[in-house]
């Protein structure tokens, strides 16, 4: 029997939503009614059951599990698997620092829609909190990337057999990480031994491959901070005054680095300000100092990141991307993505959904959250503090899933 410890996990992720009140005319008392009886429906966990269950991954690990249905319901029922974003996840997806779990709200809304629910601990994974097993061949697998495909399609398998669900109905819901492997076993379902997905649901969508992503999340970010809040008059370059400005309201770890490349006291820095004109051109001059201080140019192997990371890195690399596997699915798709992510940008939500519509599959949509970061909560962009979803995001899905039960 392993021994467990505590761990807690970081996830690799200015309108705000609108709140409407407005008077619903005669006309439109259909719409009023349907949305009485959604507001009426039980909260939380309230008329769903909740069956604690085991799943075999192989390998010397059986995970822990939470199968969950409507409490009245009878018969096979329409199933929504909840895929992880990277790292150890629970089965919640406990976010750091209390912050919430994403997969709670998302459950209990497809609950209330008739749907059964799976939601299960990563290999390696405990308890919620989440809590680790020490034993490393279960925590750093080789392969890290292909194993978490294989697990996940272990689920697929158990989910099928259950006497609760239809085994032609089973819709994949995955979250960072999560859309690529619902993308890669949505699009040779065969190879992994799994029924076709019924649709796919993905939030934070890897549209671009994965050195592209960290490049961004890494290096790339800091310039677009730097344009996007520091150079307000967009001319690509910034003074001693505009530096001075940016900094204000940073965190005092991110205002120290930025200070380091931008400011020598009241003037910019010397050593940035290549061309001696009292202006450091954001990409041109602070960019090469930002690309030695971030050690980007030697991706993967970054000292600042672990091993496992890197192996896990190399290792997606390997597997097509969102936008490369998720058009060999026919089924629907539903895309979702914060305006504001940094962990993995709108841009490869963009492109994910352009190729799906390339593909010819009709049945698709995209959509896009002004004001929302990595988890789908309303945040700022270049400091995201992580959250449970927006309730606008959790309608979306239930409104996507109700339209195909």
């Amino acid at each position: 029997m392993t021994t467990t410890k505590k761990y807690r996990n970081v996830t690799v992720g200015l309108t705000a939503a609108a709140i409407l009140a407005a008077g619903v005319g005669v006309a439109h008392a259909d719409i009023a009614e349907s949305a009485i009886a959604r507001a009426a429906a039980p909260a939380g966990w309230a008329g769903v059951t909740r069956e604690q269950v085991r799943i075999d991954f192989g390998q010397g690990w059986v995970t822990d599990a939470e199968l969950t249905y409507p409490a009245r319901s009878t018969g096979r029922l329409p199933l929504v698997i909840f895929l992880h974003g990277s790292g150890h996840n629970d089965m919640n997806q406990t976010l750091p620092e209390g912050k919430g779990a994403t997969f709670v709200p998302l459950s209990q809304a497809a609950s209330h829609e008739g749907f059964a629910t799976l939601r299960f601990n990563k290999r390696g994974v405990t308890g919620v909190g989440p809590v680790l097993t020490d034993d490393p061949a279960q925590l750093l697998p080789k392969n890290p990337y292909e194993q978490i495909q294989r697990d996940a399609a272990a689920v697929v398998r158990f989910a099928a057999s259950s006497p609760r669900v239809d085994p032609s109905k089973i819709f994949l819901l995955g979250h960072s990480e999560g859309t690529n492997v619902a993308a890669n076993l949505a699009a040779t379902p065969a190879k992994f031994g799994i029924p076709e997905p019924a649709g796919v649901i993905e939030m934070g969508v890897v549209g671009l491959p994965i050195e592209q992503l960290l490049t961004f999340q890494i290096y790339g970010r800091l310039l677009a901070e730097l344009h996007d809040e520091f150079d307000v008059n967009g001319d690509g370059q910034l003074t001693a005054t505009e530096a001075t400005h940016g900094l204000i309201g940073h965190p005092k770890e991110q205002a120290d680095q930025f200070r380091s490349v931008l400011l020598d006291g009241k003037k910019v820095r010397a050593g940035t300000d290549r061309n001696r004109d009292g202006r450091i051109a954001i990409d041109a001059e602070a960019g090469p100092v930002f690309r030695k201080l971030t050690n980007i140019d030697l991706y993967p192997n970054l000292p600042d990141l672990d091993e496992y990371t890197i192996a896990y890195a190399k290792d997606i690399a390997r597997f097509p991307t969102v936008s490369q596997a998720l058009p060999k699915f026919r089924g629907p798709a539903l895309l979702l993505n914060g305006e504001g992510d940094i962990q993995t940008p709108a841009r490869a939500a963009i492109v994910a959904d352009a190729a799906v519509a390339a593909s010819g599959n009709k049945d698709h949509k995209l959509v896009i959250y002004p004001g929302m970061g990595h988890t789908m909560n309303i945040t700022s962009k270049f400091h995201p503090v992580f959250g449970d979803p927006d309730r606008q995001v959790i309608t979306e899905i239930q409104g996507w899933l109700r339209a195909r039960r």
